[in-house]
């Protein structure tokens, strides 16, 4: 599992797509792929209002990533602290990260015939940074720390709206 989460609260996302544009700029990726993902739900009545929610998708960094299981040439890896990623240099471009991952995390680079995935800006992080797409979040409903910490946040952040409700 990864030492690191990345959570969101979609109470607060107001589908800018700020998130998906920092992250491109990072990766410095051309149009088509994805590695993270603002996915609009809804509109659904709530009550008698139509609401819609807005859902964050980026790759899981699952405890045994099948991406990783697969992959012929070992380009898919998994780092000590759980981050799942792409080593470029071993990459044929085979996409069967692709196939395997049921999250459709890996994603095609038309321009280097390469997979592509989220590794939580592992190169920022090696920095003491966090991930861009957190750092550019407008309403600041992403958050990003150790797996540990986020249901403290989690219980911080309902309490703090219960009590602007009461």
């Amino acid at each position: 599992m990864s030492q690191y989460y990345l959570m969101q609260d979609s109470k607060r996302c107001i589908n800018c797509h700020a998130c998906e544009v920092a992250c491109k700029s990072n990766k410095q990726l051309p149009v088509g792929p994805k590695i993270c993902e603002v996915v609009a739900v809804g509109p659904r009545f709530v009550g008698t209002l139509p609401r819609a929610f807005f859902k964050f998708i980026p790759c899981y960094h699952c405890e045994k990533p099948w991406c990783v299981a697969v992959c012929p040439t070992g380009a898919m890896q998994k780092r000590h602290d759980g981050i799942v990623y792409v080593d470029s240099e071993l990459c044929v471009g085979c996409k069967a990260c692709m196939q395997a991952c049921p999250w459709g995390a890996p994603q095609w680079n038309p321009e280097t015939k390469k997979v592509v995935k989220c590794d939580y800006c592992m190169d920022r992080l090696d920095k003491g940074l966090k991930p861009a797409c957190v750092t550019v979040c407008t309403t600041k409903c992403l958050y990003f720390g150790k797996a540990g910490e986020v249901p403290s946040i989690q219980r911080q952040r309902t309490a703090k709206q219960m009590a602007v409700f009461e």
